[in-house]
């Protein structure tokens, strides 16, 4: 008998996105906060007609399929139509993190390749800093608003964005787009080291895109407002402007504007229904919604995804009193990045509610078509709750290996990514993260986690925020210091701290000592840069 299917074999790639952005939700409205705050609004319809400009005008230009289109901009249309037009002209749309220091930025463009790249004009004093490192062959510029237009830029030889949209015809024939060639590249933050590239596909995005939209992960739809405030420059912003092009969600994206007053603002006048960003950001949005009761009219049950580092029970908390809902996620720029989604299941609804909420700041489950282990020395941990291992992934948005390295003791034997996170699980088979392998505390032989000290520090009312790292001890090998934020007003003392926390630990796991400083220092990504505070402790003299 023939075993063969019957189905159609249609290549998943961008194209399939573009159709359904330029049909089905081409009235749905795209809004975007430039650099001089001005508010433009478009709509997915017409974001996918300039984007099959852009990739027409990049064919003429002379791109090749395979060649990298860097881009560095911030969130607003013009970089999401870069999304898909590059990728539709069958390059390669690699997005720069602005965020890091331009010799890691020259790193980074010729580690991939660059030869196109697109910059916001706003951006062109940190570009000039990188330029002559990176031997780039076009230089397109992106006027970003009124106030910030330079008339001049033809004349200093830059490509201007809208004039180049225009230049190429509509007969410029487009190449095929096999579902397993590239479509874009994002490098790992590099806090182990230098940044790391991974190489998405057509076919992966757009599982990821199907996955992360699904109702048990971000339940996206076209009845969806998505505020977009995680850099579209840092793993793709999650994935998340593919999957609300894909089902047509109302995008609003907030530009460089990221304070806690503005994206309030922009969240209340939008009507958003959904946000995306790293905790430290809603931190501040909490302070600054507690510091003004009633200011902002936003919309009832707004959910915000949390993801790039571990959310305080204490800040699920305070955001349901104020009527909105925390959703807990986990991943990697190896894993595209959704690797973990924290939705209660149905047979929680009856659990207390302290139990819940303890399930809420695990990191959840992994989505359909991830396949997720534990292990450690001994094998893969029991569903305890309690027994660490390091987690390891595997499925078809999971990087296989990256751009231009050999590490092959980052994939185990039958084909896992290994995280280097630390985490448990449990009989429900959701996953605790602990810490990650390269700040766990290893003192007197015991493992201590820096990131469960860091959020029982955090349910502290009058702390900001909380990190926790090693510094060497003469007796322990190393011992936890605690790098404490108070909040505007607030003081608190070591020995207090320590009382706070310590029913939640055994007395060898609370920190030795307590540094109260300005600021914890960050990575790019906005988690907290352990390493900067491992330096800054390393000659700590203890009593």
């Amino acid at each position: 008998m023939d075993a063969a299917s019957t189905m159609m074999n249609l290549p998943l790639n961008i194209e399939s996105i573009l159709q359904r952005a330029e049909g089905a939700s081409k009235s749905i409205e795209v809004v975007s906060r430039r650099s001089d705050k001005t508010i433009e609004r478009t709509t997915w319809g017409e974001v996918a007609v300039r984007a099959r400009k852009l990739a027409r005008a990049l064919i003429q230009l002379g791109v090749k399929p395979g060649d990298r289109v860097a881009t560095l901009s911030w969130n607003h249309s013009s970089h999401l139509e870069a999304y898909l037009g590059v990728p539709l002209s069958g390059a390669v749309l690699h997005t720069l993190n602005l965020r890091l220091h331009p010799d890691d930025i020259a790193y980074i463009a010729n580690d991939a390749g660059d030869s196109v790249i697109i910059v916001d004009e706003v951006l062109l004093p940190l570009f000039e800093k990188f330029r002559a490192k990176v031997p780039f062959q076009h230089i397109i510029v992106v006027p970003c608003g009124t106030a910030a237009h330079d008339p001049h830029l033809a004349d200093k030889g830059f490509l201007v964005y809208d004039t180049f949209l225009n230049k190429a015809p509509a007969s410029v024939p487009m190449p095929a787009l096999p579902e397993e060639s590239a479509l874009g590249m994002c490098y790992s933050s590099g806090t182990t080291g230098r940044p790391k590239g991974v190489v998405y596909s057509h076919r992966s995005s757009l599982l990821h895109s199907l996955v992360i939209a699904l109702p048990d992960s971000l339940s996206l739809s076209r009845r969806d407002t998505v505020l977009i405030v995680v850099p579209m420059f840092h793993v793709n912003a999650w994935g998340i402007p593919y999957a609300c092009a894909m089902v047509g969600a109302r995008t609003i994206l907030p530009g460089p504007h990221l304070d806690a007053e503005s994206l309030l603002n922009l969240m209340a006048d939008e009507q958003a229904t959904m946000a995306a960003g790293v905790p430290t950001l809603w931190m501040g949005i909490r302070d600054a919604m507690d510091a003004n009761p009633g200011k902002w009219k936003l919309r009832t049950g707004l959910r915000m995804i949390v993801g790039g580092s571990s959310a305080p029970e204490q800040l699920i908390r305070d955001f349901d009193r104020q009527g909105m809902t925390i959703l807990h996620a986990w991943g990697m720029t190896e894993t595209s990045p959704v690797g973990l989604i924290s939705r209660l299941p149905p047979e929680m609804d009856s659990f207390p509610e302290d139990e819940k909420y303890k399930y809420r700041a695990k990191q959840g489950v992994p989505p359909p078509l991830v396949e997720l282990q534990i292990r450690n020395e001994q094998g893969d941990v029991p569903h305890d709750g309690k027994t660490p291992g390091e987690v390891l992934v595997r499925g078809p948005f999971i990087a296989g290996r990256y751009h231009n390295r050999n590490d092959p003791d980052r994939w185990t034997q039958d084909g896992y990514f290994r995280t280097g996170d630390i985490a448990h699980i449990d009989a429900h088979g959701f996953v605790q993260l602990t810490d990650r392998v390269s700040d766990m505390i290893k003192s007197g032989g015991e493992w201590i986690s820096s990131v469960e000290l860091e959020n029982a520090l955090m349910a502290h009312p009058d702390i900001k925020e909380a990190a926790v790292a090693a510094a060497p001890h003469p007796k322990w090998g190393e011992r936890p210091i605690a790098a404490v934020v108070m909040k505007p007003g607030k003081t608190a003392t070591h020995e207090e701290l320590r009382e706070f926390i310590s029913p939640k630990f055994a007395k060898y796991q609370l920190p030795d000592a307590t540094v109260f400083i300005e600021i914890i220092p960050k990575t790019s990504a906005g988690k907290f840069l352990k390493s900067a505070l491992r330096e800054q402790f390393k000659d700590w003299k203890w009593a």
